[in-house]
């Protein structure tokens, strides 16, 4: 089945994608485009979900949200950043860089002190700078040598382990057997004192570890929030699930395995 993945080519997600897929690709604009196509059935999907500098990508979060969508497996893919310029880093006029990229170059683009203007995409950056004579961009390898642009300083990232999770997505919910991680999201609908250490206690009490747990607006008014909640599937896991339900709406996003990724 054909795997939708953020475009065009050269990003950091089509990268990963050829790695684990092959061929059988095709590039979207967005994050939200990935995940509506996945929806009304034109193939599975991969998107970024969280980024060990930057944190969660909300794109993917509020899609998470928005649509019918399950967590089929995820995949960690190491992101190694690197400034592409025709001359003297110092004296560009201005550099192209995806937002989640710049969070995770910060420190390097502020202390070269040149203008930072937003792209869709580390690979759209790259087009964006061969539009301009004096521009820069922040790109990855592979996109490097699609578009033919120099690198000038590699490795920009602010940590040299900088590390992408990408989750799978399909319609259609994988079997737990042979699942290591299951998604949760969890919505409270009411606000009352105690209630995340509730949440949190149905896990504890178990010895269920959480590998991840984010609140996002639930787009019902300010100060009401629902949570990503990510565990490891153990003994009990089940249980805590059902307990959760008797006191919040929780929908389940998903339970699998994490892929090996050739060649990382």
């Amino acid at each position: 089945m054909t795997v939708l993945t953020l475009g065009p080519a050269g990003t950091v997600s089509h990268d990963l994608a050829t790695r684990l897929y092959g061929d059988d690709i095709k590039l979207m604009p967005t994050i939200r485009s990935i995940i509506s196509g996945v929806a009304t059935g034109s193939g599975s999907g991969l998107v970024p979900i969280e980024n060990s500098e930057a944190g969660g990508v909300g794109e993917t979060l509020q899609g998470l949200m928005e649509f019918g969508v399950s967590i089929t497996a995820e995949a960690y893919m190491p992101v190694r950043h690197h400034l592409a310029a025709r001359g003297d880093p110092s004296r560009l006029s201005v550099i192209y860089a995806h937002p989640q990229t710049h969070e995770q170059c910060s420190l390097f683009l502020d202390d070269l002190g040149v203008e930072v203007v937003h792209t869709s995409s580390n690979a759209a950056s790259a087009v964006a700078m061969q539009r301009n004579e004096n521009a820069g961009a922040i790109v990855s390898e592979m996109a490097a040598l699609i578009y033919g642009l120099p690198i000038a300083l590699r490795d920009v990232q602010n940590r040299k382990d900088n590390t992408t999770r990408f989750v799978e997505i399909s319609t259609l919910p994988r079997d737990v057997a042979g699942c290591t991680k299951c998604s949760l999201l969890v919505d409270p609908e009411i606000d009352r004192v105690g209630l995340l250490a509730d949440i949190l206690g149905v896990f504890a009490r178990r010895g269920i570890n959480l590998t991840r747990i984010e609140s996002r607006p639930s787009r019902r008014g300010m100060g009401k929030y629902l949570f990503f909640i990510d565990l490891e599937i153990s003994e009990g896991w089940w249980e805590a699930k059902e307990e959760l339900s008797g006191m919040t709406t929780v929908r389940e996003l998903g339970c699998y395995p994490r892929l090996e990724v050739p060649g990382v």
